[in-house]
């Protein structure tokens, strides 16, 4: 793999961390409101798609290694 895909793969990782935090500040947000339960399980859903996609990444990025 290259520096450039490399460097991609890391500024997406950061992306995504960044909105993994926002997503868990709302969804903090929304249940100190007593928001709506449902809301809060797809808000839920999509910080868990966000997380298994940095995980991708990162396994990208890190390889394999069986000692």
């Amino acid at each position: 793999m290259s520096e450039q895909e490399q460097a991609e793969i890391r500024l997406e990782f950061s992306r995504l961390k960044q909105d993994h935090t926002d997503f868990d500040a709302a969804i903090n947000a929304m249940v100190a409101t007593n928001c709506d339960p449902l809301q809060i399980q797809r808000m839920k859903k999509k910080k868990l798609a966000l997380k298994d996609r940095m995980r991708a990444l990162e396994d990208r990025i890190i390889p394999d290694i069986i000692a």
